[in-house]
């Protein structure tokens, strides 16, 4: 009896080992892949072999080495949008998985209208970011100071986006604005796959509203949580629109981002020490996703 359950897992593994695959397979196979060779994989091999050398994008070039990553590394203009990239995506993850958490459990609760509201609150997603980015603009510019004015409330009374210390705050509010929605999404789909037996039989054992949050939301939709912050995380690194939108960067470059300090190095003739730039933010991705890929394997919650 044990040879034969022992036995039915190799019979299907070597059934699987000697199925037949369609060529139709590979027929539609074969665009996906040499599309994403020649629009992602080459330009990226050809960058990081650039970043190697001294190359301002056109003409000849001489192989130099480490220098450009040397340099990247010293260079204070290249560590400040690190910096701001790290900090602003660690703070917009924080604030936006908060409020979509929070609005996701309110529209999941019997409350009027709730399939209406979901609808109102994704319309932000659909929009595109820079239309965002010059609408809040002008809110930022005018609408703000004149209730900042108008109230005595001293901070306000100049545009956030003036201000080195606070304009960063005027950008994670945009956004947050723009990405709660995605997230939002996410959150709702979890919540509903909770059986609602689980709330019953914890009310009848006396918890509170509270405790149910605590004690059977979050761990239930844990599994959410880290897929929302890990992505988000790594979709905020490469924030650039909005931020070119809002500030263009600014006031100096207090809000410059990786991804425009490589924009702009190219614009500029820094093409290979932009692509070790681009190249260092190339790892930082990839160790972002390993992160994502080992702390949601094996998670029930998906």
């Amino acid at each position: 009896m044990s040879t034969a359950t022992s036995s039915g897992p190799r019979a299907v593994k070597a059934n699987r080992s000697r199925r037949k695959v369609e060529p139709l397979y590979y027929l539609l196979l074969f665009p996906a892949v040499a599309l994403f060779t020649l629009a992602i994989t080459l330009p990226g091999v050809v960058g990081i072999v650039y970043s190697f050398t001294n190359s301002i994008g056109i003409g000849e070039w001489d192989f130099i080495g480490f220098t450009n990553y040397i340099a990247a590394f010293q260079d204070p203009a290249i560590l400040s949008s690190f910096l701001f990239t790290f900090g602003f995506a660690l703070c917009t993850v924080i604030v936006v998985n908060v409020i979509a958490l929070l609005l996701a459990i309110g529209l999941v609760s019997q409350i009027k209208f709730k399939t209406a509201l979901r609808a109102v609150f994704v319309i932000p997603m659909v929009i595109s970011g820079i239309i965002i980015a010059y609408v809040f603009q002008f809110l930022f510019h005018n609408s703000l100071p004149a209730f900042g004015q108008a109230t005595g409330i001293g901070f306000l009374e100049t545009s956030l986006l003036a201000n080195p210390d606070l304009a960063w705050v005027s950008i994670v509010i945009v956004t947050a604005w723009q990405s709660i929605p995605g997230t939002l999404l996410i959150y709702i789909a979890g919540l509903l796959a909770i059986p609602g037996d689980v709330y019953e039989a914890a009310s009848i054992d006396g918890a509170s509203k509270v405790q149910q949050l605590l004690r059977i939301t979050l761990p239930l939709v844990s599994g959410y949580v880290v897929i929302n912050i890990i992505l988000g995380f790594k979709n905020y690194l490469n924030a650039y629109d909005i931020i070119v939108g809002l500030t263009n960067g600014g006031p100096g470059t207090a809000t410059r981002s990786v991804a425009m300090t490589i924009i702009a190095g190219f614009n500029s003739g820094d093409y290979s020490y932009q692509m070790a730039t681009a190249t260092l933010f190339f790892i930082v991705s990839v160790i972002l996703a390993a992160l994502q890929l080992s702390l949601t394997r094996g998670r029930s919650s998906f």
